[in-house]
């Protein structure tokens, strides 16, 4: 049995396939970040699913793709906590970004690859390999036009009183914004960053504000200039993209990109349904 796992720092979609492709089960554990968990965080994550607890040792291999996974640290532990979880399976990690490309890009096709989901990131793939120009330094420094980006520029327009009277009624009636609640999601929960992206989907819902607005496009431009445009062949190949964001912001993206020159390829909300058929051909 094969496990194929794409996870963010919000959730990780799993499936369980045989030899032959055939889907086994699915499910939904939270995410798995290794920037933001500890080895105990992540076990009790697994162990809260009944599917993955109740078949780990009936796992031969596992192909993991990641938030948090780019760096070899981050690689080795996530590996080394699997491998004592899953004991007969032969586990494989990657950073998130390799599911995206395997989700989106023809085989041996060239394409900037992006993912906009509680974090970002952007790659580009030559048809074999994967290069990035920029080190994520995470949540707190980086992480251009992402759910949790978008949900700092919430709160804080909230805080600051610079959201309309209209909207900030609407956003007390949907969020517990208490600030005793705010600060112990942000600093005393594993996962600020996914807190921190739960108000993206009020961002989208009122998309179409000038409020709400000014933080898309200026976010969406800073994504293009820091990096896309770190690739000096971005306007000549597709520009693919991966996650809620790019999903449900997918006309503005249009726009924005369009402006720049740059070619809008395929836009997914999750890449797990790609991945199987990538590793039934590739088995």
């Amino acid at each position: 049995m094969k496990l194929l796992v794409d996870s963010g720092s919000t959730k990780a979609d799993w499936i369980a396939i045989d030899d032959n492709g055939k889907v086994l089960f699915t499910t939904q554990s939270l995410g798995l970040n290794p920037e933001v968990l500890d080895k105990e965080e992540i076990i009790h994550r697994l162990e809260d699913k009944f599917d993955i607890s109740h078949n780990k040792d009936k796992a031969t291999h596992l192909f993991f793709y990641g938030a948090g996974c780019g760096t070899d640290r981050m690689k080795d532990f996530l590996t080394l906590t699997f491998q004592e979880y899953f004991k007969n399976a032969a586990v494989t990690v990657h950073e998130d970004t390799y599911a995206a490309v395997y989700a989106t890009t023809p085989k041996d096709e060239e394409a900037i690859v992006c993912i906009l989901g509680t974090g970002s990131n952007c790659s580009y793939y030559d048809g074999t390999v994967l290069h990035q120009k920029v080190q994520s330094l995470g949540y707190i420094a980086m992480d251009d036009c992402s759910g949790n980006r978008f949900g700092r520029h919430l709160l804080r327009g909230y805080y600051f009183n610079k959201m309309p009277r209209d909207l900030a009624l609407e956003f007390e009636e949907e969020y517990s914004i208490e600030p005793d609640t705010v600060k112990h999601n942000l600093y005393k929960e594993p996962n600020p960053n996914a807190y921190l992206a739960t108000f993206a989907k009020f961002l989208i819902k009122h998309k179409d504000t000038p409020f709400c607005k000014k933080y898309i496009y200026a976010e969406m431009e800073d994504f293009v200039e820091n990096y896309i445009k770190q690739f000096d062949n971005c306007t000549k190949i597709p520009v693919h993209f991966v996650g809620s964001i790019a999903f449900y912001l997918k006309e503005e993206l249009e726009e924005v990109l369009n402006k720049h020159g740059i070619q809008v390829g395929n836009v997914l909300r999750r890449p797990i349904d790609g991945l199987i058929a990538y590793h039934i051909l590739n088995k």
